[in-house]
C-alpha cells in the first residue's frame, strides 16, 4: 500500500500539521484545527497536543490526531484529496484488524513487559546485593551478646557509607538524646530512655590510684540491639 500520509502505527495517530497540508487547506492551521474542534473533537480523546521545532527554531504547536478523528476530518473538506486520505485510513484499519496484525501488536506489548520486568528485576538484584552486607551484619549482630565501644560503632557505619568519626558520633547521640549532654559526672552516659530501649549498657571498671584509692570508671557500650538499631538509622539518613 502507497504511503499517502505518515502514520504513527504504535499510535495510530497522525499529525494534524500533516494532514492539513495534505488537504491543502488555503487558511492558517491554528484557524483551520480551532474549526475542526468546533465539530466535537476532544482534547486527551480524539487529538493530543505536542510540540514540534519549526524551521524557523521556535516551537510550534502540533497535535496527534486520531485515526478515528482523522476520517472525520476528512470526510467535513468534501474534496477529493479527503476522500482519497479517508479511503487510505479505512484501507490501514481493515490492515490493523486482520489476525496477523493482532497478534504481532499483542507480541509486541508482550515483548515490552518483558522488558519492563527485566528492568525491574535488574533493579531489585541491585538493591539486593546491596543491601546483603547489612543484613548479614544485622543478623549478625542482633544475637550477639557483645558490647562495642561508640569509637567502634563509628568505624563500622563508616565501613557502611556514613562518613562519621567518634567525636562526631558522641556529639549526634546526644544530640538525640540518646546520651546525657548535661556535663557532670554522667556526661556521655546512656540517658534512661536508650537504657531501656536496650540501646547500651554501661561498663564499669574499678581503677587503683597509685596512692592506693580505687575509683569506679564508667564507659557506655552499645549492645548488640543497639548496633543494629543505630546502623539502620544512620545508615538511612545516608542514602
Amino acid at each position: 500500500m502507497e504511503e499517502i500520509i505518515k502514520v504513527d502505527f504504535d499510535s495510530q495517530t497522525v499529525s494534524a500539521r500533516e494532514l492539513h497540508e495534505k488537504l491543502n487547506i488555503e487558511s492558517n492551521f491554528t484557524t483551520w484545527f480551532k474549526r475542526m474542534c468546533e465539530y466535537g473533537f476532544v482534547e486527551g480523546k480524539d487529538f493530543f497536543p505536542k510540540k514540534e521545532e519549526s524551521t524557523g527554531g521556535r516551537p510550534a504547536v502540533d497535535f496527534d490526531i486520531t485515526i478515528r478523528c482523522g476520517k472525520e476530518i476528512c470526510m467535513i473538506q468534501r474534496s477529493e484529496i479527503g476522500r482519497t486520505i479517508r479511503n487510505y485510513f479505512l484501507d490501514l484499519e481493515d490492515a490493523w484488524n486482520t489476525p496477523e496484525q493482532v497478534m504481532a501488536r499483542a507480541l509486541k506489548m508482550a515483548d515490552r513487559t518483558i522488558e519492563s520486568l527485566k528492568t525491574e528485576n535488574a533493579a531489585l538484584v541491585e538493591d539486593n546485593q546491596r543491601m546483603k552486607p547489612k543484613e548479614i551484619f544485622a543478623d549478625a549482630v542482633s544475637t550477639s551478646k557483645t558490647s562495642i565501644l561508640v569509637g567502634e560503632l563509628a568505624k563500622i557505619l563508616k565501613q557502611n557509607g556514613y562518613e562519621t568519626g567518634e567525636k562526631r558520633l558522641f556529639e549526634q547521640l546526644r544530640r538525640y538524646g540518646y546520651l546525657i549532654s548535661r556535663k557532670g559526672t554522667d556526661y556521655n552516659m546512656p540517658t534512661q530512655k536508650s537504657l531501656e530501649m536496650g540501646l547500651f549498657e554501661i561498663k564499669e571498671t574499678a581503677v587503683t590510684h597509685s596512692d592506693g584509692h580505687t575509683t569506679v570508671s564508667k564507659t557506655p557500650k552499645v549492645t548488640g540491639r543497639g548496633q543494629v538499631y543505630f546502623t539502620n538509622k544512620f545508615l538511612r539518613k545516608a542514602r
